[in-house]
């Protein structure tokens, strides 16, 4: 029986034996048995007994490494209680924290305290805890390590590890980020705890510092040189107001309408029409007065020198000097009176001024093509400018022409030009010169000057006529507005009761030239009809026959034509004039074939009186 228990015994202690080496990772020793040294210090260590230096030599010897490692932890786990409480203490005594009831390890204070301590943070529920168990110094706390953290990556200090806010570099970093200067001590801090990125920080602080306060300063000094300059202003305008009569406007600021107007003035300065109506309103009249005198004086001391008649002293507004010069000014010619003025006050440089300026605007009012009148002509004459009249008259007639149409170079300046300047100043011609330039060719029958002429000969008439009465101007009247291109006129200075006229003769003059218009505007009706009443009033003329032949050429009826012109040749009517007739209607139809017609015919009727009837054949055949 002893034997069974002592084998049963041995078992046990072998299971034992394996349990302590799994439990302490010694399995890789090879002795397993009881008896072996490893037994009796796994079972000292599973006590919780202290081993001996020797027992652990022992076990390094075996390299029983992880053994060790597990004997020490457990070692170190009975005193962890223990510093669980030193811990805890130590983290209420730095966060302040004295109720008795919070020393319990159990406590919900320890992990929050571990967690500030350690990450430097809590979350939004463990601050609300805290407030909720009335510890908002630990919240307080809690929101300094936060700033002092951010203070540290803000000014570059985050090298310094230890976040408590009760440390100088807290105090130090939250006066930089008040733009604060750093005292001695606090700046030897940073030396010494090699913050030097901090240390730029501030010396880059410092220097906006300084800068800010070195602009203060000139900003405080520009405001005093601007106070001292708004005084000097406001004492300026004081005299101003003296000097030039305003002070009974009460206006004592120098950003007034008034300090401008009066600044304009001192600065010798035009007003413009506003400032004098400013003035005006608020009954300024000494001071607009001033300012007029002013402005005289100005520009009279403009014009002496510009006239070099510096040399008269007199300045005053009724002064002949001024009204010289503001004529010379405008160009115009002074008179003989002011002339003499010029010699007299021995103003020589003014006099030759005047007249090179006055030759001068005639010469270019004639390079405008201008006429220039019998005056200027004669000034010129009296100046030797006899360069300057022909240059006119070459201008003049050059421009001349081209108003009348005459575009041949080589035509003589007279009489044409006497003649267009005549025409230009509405004076009659002599009618005996114009037939001779019609003649000569110089002038065409239907060219504007000599249509210019039929109009003043048909005005002047018309106004003898009123004069005079004189009737038997109307049809000579009549021709020459038909000549002048203006029918209408003829049919209205004809339009008559010609029952109150008593001469048979006049009454069919009238007619004809009345039926002669109404065929230029193409009316053949009523020119027939002022046809037949001129037969009537007088049978025997030749004029009405005439008159009826060319409305019937009109009409393309050319043999009822002929009859018509041969009564008018019987009656007394010169050949030549009945085929200028003729020649007047065929070259005045607008239809081509007809014309062409017309011409074939009078061919047909004598090829030798009507020759000229050739020249239309040919230009329809060369315009085929």
């Amino acid at each position: 029986m002893t034997t069974i228990n002592t084998n049963q015994d041995y078992q046990n202690r072998v299971k034992h034996f394996t349990a302590l080496q799994s439990k302490y990772q010694a399995t890789q020793h090879q002795d397993s048995s009881p008896s072996s040294l490893l037994y009796l210090i796994l079972r000292k260590v599973d006590l919780g007994l202290e081993l001996s230096e020797l027992e652990l030599n022992w076990l390094q010897k075996n390299e029983l490494t992880q053994t060790i490692e597990i004997i020490w932890v457990q070692k170190f786990r009975k005193g962890e209680l223990k510093r669980l409480e030193d811990e805890f203490s130590q983290l209420k005594a730095k966060y302040k924290i004295t109720k008795s009831w919070e020393s319990s390890l159990n406590s919900f204070l320890y992990p929050i305290l571990w967690k500030l301590d350690k990450e430097g943070h809590l979350d939004n529920d463990e601050i609300q805890l805290l407030q909720d168990k009335n510890l908002s110094q630990i919240v307080e706390i809690a929101q300094d390590i936060k700033k002092f953290a951010a203070l540290k990556q803000k000014y570059q200090a985050t090298k310094y590890q230890d976040s408590f806010p009760d440390k100088v570099l807290y105090s130090i970093l939250k006066t930089l980020d008040k733009s604060q200067s750093l005292d001695d001590s606090e700046y030897e801090w940073l030396l010494e705890n090699e913050l030097f990125e901090t240390i730029e920080i501030f010396e880059q602080q410092e220097s906006k510092r300084e800068e800010e306060l070195n602009r203060q300063k000139e900003l405080e000094i520009q405001k005093e040189l601007e106070r001292q300059e708004e005084l000097a202003k406001q004492a300026k305008f004081t005299q101003l107001k003296e000097k030039y009569k305003a002070n009974k406007y009460f206006e004592p600021s120098v950003a007034s309408r008034l300090h401008e107007i009066l600044q304009k003035l001192e600065e010798n300065k035009k007003l413009a029409y506003y400032d004098e109506d400013w003035l005006k309103n608020r009954g300024l009249k000494q001071t607009i007065k001033i300012a007029k005198e002013l402005e005289f004086k100005r520009e009279f001391i403009q014009l002496k020198g510009k006239y070099n008649a510096d040399k008269y002293a007199d300045l005053s507004p009724d002064s002949d000097l001024y009204i010289i010069l503001k004529k010379l000014e405008s160009e115009n010619t002074l008179s003989k009176d002011e002339l003499e003025f010029l010699q007299k006050h021995q103003l020589t440089d003014t006099l030759v001024i005047a007249n090179q300026q006055y030759g001068a605007s005639l010469k270019h009012k004639a390079e405008l093509g201008q006429f220039l009148n019998d005056s200027e002509i004669e000034w010129l004459q009296n100046n030797k400018h006899e360069d300057i009249i022909t240059f006119a008259k070459q201008k003049h007639f050059s421009a001349l022409k081209i108003k009348y149409g005459l575009i041949d170079p080589t035509l003589p300046l007279e009489p044409l030009y006497t003649i267009m300047v005549k025409l230009e100043k509405k004076e009659r011609l002599d009618p005996v010169l114009v037939v001779q330039l019609i003649e000569e060719k110089l002038l065409s029958r239907d060219g504007k000057i000599t249509v210019a002429h039929y109009r003043l000969e048909a005005e002047f008439l018309e106004q003898e006529i009123k004069r005079t009465g004189h009737k038997w101007h109307i049809p000579t009247a009549s021709s020459y507005w038909r000549k002048a291109n203006e029918p209408e006129q003829a049919l209205k200075l004809t339009n008559l009761d010609l029952g109150k006229i008593k001469e048979n003769n006049l009454k069919s003059a009238i007619s004809v030239t009345r039926g002669a218009a109404f065929r230029d505007i193409d009316k053949l009706d009523d020119a027939e009809i002022c046809a037949i009443k001129a037969m009537e009033y007088q049978p025997d003329s030749h004029q009405p026959y005439t008159l009826m032949g060319a409305i019937c050429y009109d009409r393309f009826d050319y043999e009822e034509g002929n009859n018509w012109f041969e009564q008018a040749i019987n009656r007394g009517a010169d050949i030549e004039d009945i085929d200028s007739e003729i020649k007047r209607v065929i070259k005045n139809t607008k239809d081509e074939q007809k014309r062409h017609e017309a011409a074939e015919y009078l061919l047909r009727k004598d090829s030798y009186r009507y020759a000229w009837a050739k020249d239309y054949l040919k230009k329809q055949k060369d315009n085929k």
